[in-house]
């Protein structure tokens, strides 16, 4: 990709010339070289948390997508919002700061896009509200952009029986009926969610993966990935050199998400 002026909109205002010698002077610490100053600026923004398993891989995936960018003669830059559980928190008090989340992973994505001076934007998001927090965002700022998802999980297993979260809860109606005794219990509680990835089933993140994807703002087939494999990694990266061309075409999200991509999600949906 051409290295010109037109791929580097909002990048070349933060960086270009004599006086932003100070700009240019910081970013070489986070590892910027010269010529990385005339490449378009990508921000990852990575919802990567230890808070739950939906986003406990997604700093490797960053990783990935930022190798696909640079790969692709573009500058990758990670950042991070943050990320709360549904899973977690439902019944309690902290239920109460689900709604808000999404609202402000949506401010933090275009407040840090908006003030380093991002050219496009891959989002990686892998829960209920990191993915419309994501997607609200890519809107807004209306830069080039790609979501990715963070993948679902693979199954537990138990007695030869594939498990997911709602094994959990079934389980605990199970032994308040007593059907199954304390044992069989905490076998299946243990046993259901064995690493990283989203919950197993046409949930809320599933659900929203296809929609996105459905949408033309994911790559073929992003939605349907197990989140530790290869195919999720390789998504990554082609999502990374992808975004490039979306610069290259000056394709917006606002040009891809119109009526009839709504229609096709929700026809999907």
């Amino acid at each position: 990709m051409a290295n010109d002026n037109n791929s580097r909109t909002f990048s070349s205002k933060v960086v270009d010339g004599m006086e932003r010698a100070p700009s240019r002077a910081m970013l070489h610490a986070v590892g910027f070289t010269n010529e990385d100053f005339q490449k378009p600026q990508i921000g990852i923004a990575s919802t990567w948390s230890m808070v739950t398993p939906c986003n406990m891989h997604i700093n490797k995936l960053a990783d990935d997508t930022a190798r696909g960018v640079d790969n692709a003669n573009g500058k990758a830059v990670i950042f991070n919002t943050i990320t709360i559980s549904d899973g977690i928190s439902m019944g309690t008090e902290g239920m109460k700061y689900s709604l808000v989340s999404r609202e402000v992973i949506a401010d933090s994505i275009e407040t840090v896009t908006g003030c380093q001076g991002f050219d496009g934007i891959v989002a990686i998001g892998g829960c209920d509200k990191n993915m419309p927090g994501c997607m609200i965002a890519i809107s807004r700022l209306n830069r080039p952009a790609i979501f990715v998802y963070g993948g679902t999980i693979l199954p537990g297993c138990h007695n030869e029986k594939k498990l997911d979260v709602v094994s959990v809860f079934e389980a605990v109606g199970a032994r308040a009926n007593n059907q199954i005794d304390d044992a069989e219990l905490a076998a299946i509680e243990e046993k259901a969610i064995l690493g990283a990835g989203s919950c197993g089933g046409m949930y809320t993140a599933n659900t929203m993966a296809s929609a996105i994807e459905a949408l033309g703002m994911s790559l073929p087939g992003s939605s349907a990935q197990a989140a530790i494999s290869d195919e999720k990694r390789k998504d990554c990266e082609r999502a990374g050199a992808a975004i490039l061309e979306l610069l290259k075409n000056n394709i917006k999200p606002n040009d891809i998400m119109d009526k009839k991509a709504f229609e096709n999600a929700i026809t999907v949906i």
